[in-house]
């Protein structure tokens, strides 16, 4: 209680401010109360250092939640939502009357528990989980410095400010993002730090006592520490973290968690759970606040809108200058942030597929895609890419990309993440958010477990992330089980909202690229082979067949006895055995499927035409679940039912019986008994 006495009389040194977050402590218990569940504590301890921070500081304009130029604005502690939601129906935000802060977390509204981009205007990423929405705020950080280096700062000039709580520290997605925001040093992004000192469990000293202050300084950062309630100590570190040019800082705040609750402040009582009735009319008391719920007095509202208005101005002149530039870098500028792919990329990917057909090749698909990449890199100049530590392995890495990103050369658009592949996701989800830039990176598919959830964000936001997991399937080989993905393919697949492609050949790969570019609402997972594959696609129709998801490569006979359908290196496999199967007198049709997804969009009649009604066989090096629904049994699937070993490609596909002599088995067992 002597802690929330001494807040109080801090914060109430500026009575206008402390009124003003007043109001946001008040819609924040009462949205709970009403809703009979959510987070009171976070919003009430962070309503002075928000309430300092959106009215002297941040950039931005309700009317138009979207202006390019706005700073960016992160709540990473996301189930401290109602501080958002009081925030921006206090500053004017049309889409957020009262009347969506009082259906918080219900069916319909704009105010889930979480804050979600896309859903919600005046949100500028879901964070989700904790950690991921500072590692998201970094990839923000990183997109403005790119844009900025490319269009100059009278188009591009604006900043980063996150919202973080001890939850997100704790998460190790937070180091990754805190590690390489240092190294690149990227000054115009600010963390503040709501140190309450209190998680889900009590208090934090049961599990983290670390020096954050130090964690930070140690990692690059400008470090400030400040009472979180003393407004004028707030807007002094805000302040100074806008001189800061060489370096991101971080703001230390000592705040109470559920400031105002007399007996529920600095407690993890507030954390998760309403105050209660008679609790919160007791904070009303402490906090000399005699409205009624959800009742916010005029002249304090009036104070709001007018705060809320102060970046009309900022906007204005942001459009003068934007109308004055260039006529052809405005034009470039505004492709960029409408999303609209560059006209001559189409082009370039025909004379591609054209070039493959005159001049086949046999490679591995990480390398397919790196041939695919150069081409795509140079007509589609927002292409910014990178690789957790494997460029080497993942083939990212291309000349048209130039530079390295570096703090020296923000123009730079390729990234070396290093061996962060969560943070690497994560930071992409910053970027896609951002707008002007298209991110992919790099790992190997069986890391993808270390950034699904971001992964998951991804498509939970639908923004068009592009993913390049290669050595996707036991033909990795010597490196062993713990290398080789076996249950992966079918997760992904199983994630809504996911676009996975494991394409055949090179065209197929290049075919897969374009599709991936264009989804620029849909996240892309490429899953690419280390081992070469011979070039199965030798004529082209003109039509990006890998668009159709499956498709029939290959048919031999006039009539169809059997359907063979696989994924990846397989494809060529499946292509073999169908070869010899026919000169056993057997008809068969080999369909090449790379993405489920794409496939189950096409109607019906051609999901039919490509299927058949002959009986099927599935191939695919990778668990076999899943695959039922294309064929009648687990038994009809050629694939993975355990972890793989460490031995050579072809001694593992030999082994683990993923061979055209287990298919044609398979095959006559299958006819033999659809006869009898």
């Amino acid at each position: 209680m002597t802690e929330l006495i001494d807040a109080i009389d801090t914060a109430m040194k500026e009575p206008t401010l402390f009124e003003l977050a007043n109001c946001i402590r008040s819609l924040s218990f009462d949205a709970v109360e009403q809703a009979n569940s959510g987070h009171p504590g976070a919003p009430m301890g962070l309503a002075d250092a928000a309430t300092v921070l959106w009215t002297r500081h941040l950039k931005f304009d309700p009317k138009q939640p979207d202006w390019p130029d706005r700073d960016r604005f992160v709540l990473s502690n996301g189930h401290a939502s109602m501080l958002q939601y009081a925030l921006l129906h206090l500053t004017g935000f049309e889409s957020m009357p009262l009347t969506e802060l009082q259906n918080f977390r219900q069916w319909g509204s704009v105010t889930p528990g979480h804050p979600e981009f896309g859903h919600t205007p005046g949100v500028d990423i879901t964070t989700g989980p904790l950690g991921q929405g500072l590692a998201g705020a970094v990839g923000m950080a990183i997109a403005e410095s790119s844009l900025r280096a490319r269009f100059g700062e009278d188009l591009v000039d604006h900043r980063t400010w996150v919202i973080c709580g001890d939850g997100c520290l704790m998460e190790g997605v937070s180091q990754e993002a805190i590690s390489l925001a240092g190294h690149l040093k990227l000054d115009k992004l600010t963390v503040l730090y709501d140190d309450n000192g209190i998680s889900i469990d009590g208090s934090t000293d049961l599990a983290f006592t670390e020096d954050v202050a130090g964690r930070f300084v140690a990692a690059g950062w400008h470090v400030i520490q400040c009472d979180g309630h003393d407004h004028q100590a707030i807007d002094d570190a805000l302040k100074v973290a806008r001189q800061q040019t060489d370096r991101p800082t971080l703001i230390a705040l000592r705040t109470v968690i559920g400031f105002g609750s007399p007996n529920k402040s600095g407690t993890a009582s507030s954390h998760g759970a309403p105050l209660g009735t008679e609790e919160r009319e007791l904070t009303r008391q402490s906090l000399n606040w005699t409205r009624s719920a959800f009742d916010i007095p005029e002249a304090l509202l009036d104070q709001w809108r007018q705060y809320g208005g102060r970046g009309i101005g900022a906007r204005q002149d942001w459009e003068s200058r934007v109308a004055a530039s260039d006529p052809a870098v405005r034009a470039e500028f505004e492709r960029r942030m409408a999303g609209r792919l560059p006209e001559p990329l189409t082009a370039a990917v025909a004379r591609a597929r054209q070039e493959l057909v005159a001049n086949p090749v046999k490679v591995a698909t990480r390398k397919a895609s790196q041939q695919a990449l150069d081409i795509l890199a140079e007509h589609c100049p927002e292409l910014i890419g990178g690789s957790a530590d494997l460029s080497g392995s993942n083939l990212t890495r291309v000349k048209a990309l130039g530079q390295d990103y570096t703090s020296a050369h923000p123009e730079g658009r390729y990234i070396s993440y290093g061996v962060r592949e969560f943070g690497m996701a994560a930071m992409m989800n910053g970027m896609a958010v951002h707008r002007g830039l298209i991110p992919y990176g790099g790992t190997f598919l069986v890391f993808s477990d270390y950034a699904r959830n971001a992964i998951r964000l991804s498509a939970l936001m639908n923004v068009g992330v592009v993913y390049v997991m290669t050595h996707d399937s036991i033909g990795l080989g010597e490196d062993g089980p713990t290398h080789q993905p076996v249950e992966h393919l079918a997760s992904f697949r199983a994630m809504p909202g996911v676009t996975v492609l494991r394409p055949a050949d090179a065209v197929e790969t290049l075919e897969a690229w374009e599709v991936a570019l264009q989804s620029r609402q849909t996240p892309t997972l490429l899953a690419l082979s280390r081992q070469g594959v011979p070039q199965l696609r030798l004529r082209d129709t003109g039509e990006n067949l890998t668009a159709r998801g499956g498709y029939i490569i290959r048919e031999f006979g006039a009539r169809r006895d059997l359907t063979l359908l696989a994924t990846g290196t397989e494809v060529s496999l499946a292509v073999g055995a169908a070869h010899r199967l026919h000169e056993q007198g057997v008809n068969v049709a080999v369909v090449s499927m790379p993405s489920w997804e794409l496939f189950e969009q096409n109607p019906a009649g051609y999901r039919h035409g490509v299927l058949g009604d002959a009986p099927r066989i599935a191939i695919e090096a990778a668990s076999t679940f899943g695959w039922t629904r294309y064929v009648a049994s687990e038994e009809n699937v050629i694939g993975m039912t355990t972890f793989g070993a460490s031995a050579p490609a072809e001694t593992l596909y030999e082994q683990m019986g993923i061979t055209e002599e287990a298919i044609i088995e398979r095959a006559n067992t299958l006819l033999q008994s659809s006869v009898s």
